[in-house]
């Protein structure tokens, strides 16, 4: 578990917070139904509006992973890599098949099939790549979600504010009703910019850095079967696949 992410969480919503009450204001100010079904209903029907299905739906169980980032071991890839090195260099590619129904990851076992199948080194490469590619494209689109979110937040804010100024206007005559109108206004800002920059949009750049992790360990699994398809040295290609350890 990622314990930092909810340790910020925290952080940033007791920084605003606190600093409400030591200005002397209540918390409960800060409260507003209304303001709150403005900003975040408005800012997802605009992120669902520019957004595929596939691409929403990834993007909204990417959350997960702020949390419980996926497993990026490259330590343990390194040692898988050149376990297999030395299996095919003592047995040959066909040695490694019994090593394909253990693998849990399909990218994984499709890339240990292909070079169990013969596959031309070159070939593996292309291929493997190909998918990173797609991996990478769709999964990025998907963080933009998040992204997309905390532009639009703002503006949504900005639109709730209005919203309650004008209903503030339509009552001048009423002094009663003038508090409550400013106040969804202005709180509707604090949730539109405040959404944006505690929220949306350190998600997302956190889920581009996960997925870069995601790609990077894939690179390396491709540079190392490419290796041993190649009939590298098993000590050779260790010492070439450390580098992704920095």
């Amino acid at each position: 578990m990622d314990r930092i992410s909810p340790v910020g969480i925290i952080l940033g919503l007791a920084a605003i917070l606190g600093g409400q009450a030591l200005e002397g204001g209540h918390i409960t100010s800060l409260l507003q139904i209304t303001a709150f079904v403005i900003v975040i209903g408005g800012t997802l029907g605009a992120v669902m509006l520019q957004s595929t299905p596939p691409v929403f739906l990834t993007g909204m169980k990417l959350l997960r992973w702020v949390f419980r980032p996926p497993a990026t071991d490259f330590e343990s890839m390194l040692g898988e890599i050149v376990k297999w090195g030395n299996t095919a260099r003592r047995g040959g590619l066909l040695a490694l098949e019994p090593a394909i129904a253990q693998l849990d990851d399909d990218y994984t076992r499709k890339g240990l099939q292909m070079l169990v199948d013969g596959a031309e080194p070159s070939v593996l490469r292309a291929s493997l790549e190909l998918d990173i590619d797609t991996y990478e494209d769709f999964h990025r689109q998907a963080a933009k979600v998040w992204e997309s979110a905390g532009g639009y937040a703002p503006t949504i804010g900005i639109i709730g504010a209005v919203m309650g100024l004008i209903h503030v206007m339509e009552n001048l005559s009423d002094p009663s009703k003038l508090g409550g109108g400013i106040a969804v206004a202005f709180v509707a800002t604090i949730y539109g910019v405040g959404s944006a920059n505690l929220l949306f949009l350190p998600i997302a750049n956190k889920l581009k850095v996960l997925i870069a992790r995601q790609v990077k360990l894939k690179e390396m699994l491709v540079d190392g079967l490419e290796a041993i398809g190649n009939g590298e040295n098993p000590r050779n290609i260790e010492m070439r696949l450390g580098g992704y350890l920095t």
